[in-house]
């Protein structure tokens, strides 16, 4: 039996509410699906990443998930390009379905799919399914996009009210039995050039009495009063419909942390400068200090503020940071150290294991000031207030940072007033140019 059509897995790594299975399966007779390790991806990290791991283990899960109905996951390590070239032209496959994704190489890579598919008379449909709103579909009446946040969500909150649909699920679970039968086997990480290390749940973990309570633990880093779900949403281990579904009913402060992501997404969609450039021109002018080796006692978490330090050290040992930490080394590395925040940006973008470039480019051009809707430049996080209000008996800086209040523990490596007034002159001289 040939293949009549591809489902193309890539940042939706699950088999319940998957749209592009769904509609696949709807009318195409012999549907197989696929995975591609893409080398142009993997050449550029390192060989124990974790997130590898992760993409590995879940794949593992889904074809575990499959065995007893006789299907499986087909998994390759080759380029996008390679494989899809090497479909026979004229017969056999009709369709390739997949969902959309909106970062700079994703669009550049599904352009030239699109084409070689083209020449092959092979339809390439791809749906919404990682937000709810994509690229012009949130915008201002005037047709431009939203740069602050706050009308952008009440924008979304209303588009959302207006259209329901947008949460509706896809019973592509009740479907599996019309997948093309077949076991295949996977590369092996060493085959691919990676170590397996330990990962967080490939599954996603049972989150609703977090979210009841989202809005009383989540800037306390010593609770576990997060979701921690960002590697999930990444990975599309979990229906954000679903999500979105629950907080809706249950909690409005997690409901607007879903919709922080979905403005980013649509910043990077209609501003893709951002990954290199400030999305405000003018600090791009900023002369930044850039000292080496503060930059490498920020990284390794000695830089004598305690919450910093255990922030960067709960990064490193684990590949998660608390968001409220995460405001406080970003705000520190910018404007205490003065350090270029693409430096700061480049260390999460490899130590991160819920990694997403538009949420983590947004998060660090928020905390530089020189982004969308972001903290004024005046404004600099002084970490020593930060721990009273969120920290104030030190459980979480202890928890990482257990030499806090010995002689072993370093001195701060820059006086906090003197280095606020130094960010301020140092921004005034950028911005008055």
């Amino acid at each position: 039996m040939e293949t009549s059509a591809w489902v193309w897995l890539r940042r939706d790594l699950r088999l319940h509410d998957h749209r592009a299975l769904w509609e696949a399966l709807q009318i195409e007779p012999a549907t197989e699906l696929i995975f591609i390790f893409d080398p142009h991806i993997l050449n550029s990290l390192p060989r124990h990443d974790a997130r590898v791991s992760f993409i590995y283990k879940r794949l593992e899960a889904l074809n575990a998930e499959l065995a007893p109905l006789g299907k499986s996951i087909r998994v390759v390590y080759q380029t996008p390009e390679d494989f899809f070239t090497a479909l026979p032209n004229g017969h056999g496959t009709q369709a390739v379905y997949t969902h959309r994704d909106y970062e700079p190489y994703a669009q550049t890579r599904d352009a030239s799919i699109e084409a070689i598919l083209k020449e092959k008379n092979i339809q390439f449909h791809r749906f919404r399914d990682h937000v709810l709103f994509e690229e012009n579909e949130i915008v201002k009446d005037d047709g431009t996009p939203y740069v602050v946040y706050t009308p952008y969500s009440k924008r979304w909150k209303l588009a959302l009210a207006t259209d329901k649909s947008r949460i509706e699920t896809y019973n592509s679970e009740s479907l599996l039995e019309r997948i093309k039968p077949g076991s295949h086997p996977m590369p092996s990480l060493n085959d691919m050039g990676f170590d397996a290390v330990e990962t967080p749940s490939v599954t996603p973990p049972e989150v609703r009495n977090i979210i009841d309570h989202y809005h009383e633990t989540r800037d306390i880093p010593a609770l576990h009063g997060t979701t921690q779900l960002g590697i999930h949403l990444r990975f599309g281990t979990l229906s954000l419909r679903k999500l979105v579904q629950y907080a809706l009913t249950h909690n409005e402060k997690f409901l607007n942390e879903l919709i922080w992501r979905e403005f980013y997404q649509q910043i990077l969609w209609h501003f893709p400068k951002v990954v290199t450039e400030s999305f405000k021109p003018a600090y791009d002018r900023i002369v930044w200090r850039n000292n080496k080796e503060e930059f490498s006692a920020w990284c390794e978490g000695r830089t004598g503020y305690p919450l910093v330090d255990a922030g960067m050290r709960q990064l490193n040992t684990t590949g998660w940071m608390h968001n409220r930490v995460r405001m406080v080394v970003a705000s520190f590395l910018t404007k205490h150290l003065l350090i270029d925040w693409r430096w700061g940006e480049a260390y999460f973008a490899e130590k991160l294991l819920d990694f997403e470039l538009a949420s983590n480019n947004g998060g660090w051009q928020w905390a530089a000031g020189c982004g969308v809707d972001a903290a004024p430049y005046f404004r600099v996080f002084n970490p020593a207030l930060q721990t009273e209000k969120f920290d104030p008996k030190h459980i979480y800086i202890k928890q990482w940072v257990p030499e806090f209040g010995t002689a072993n523990y370093p001195a701060p490596i820059v006086e906090h007033s003197m280095a606020r007034e130094r960010c301020l002159v140092t921004y005034k001289q950028a911005l008055n140019q």
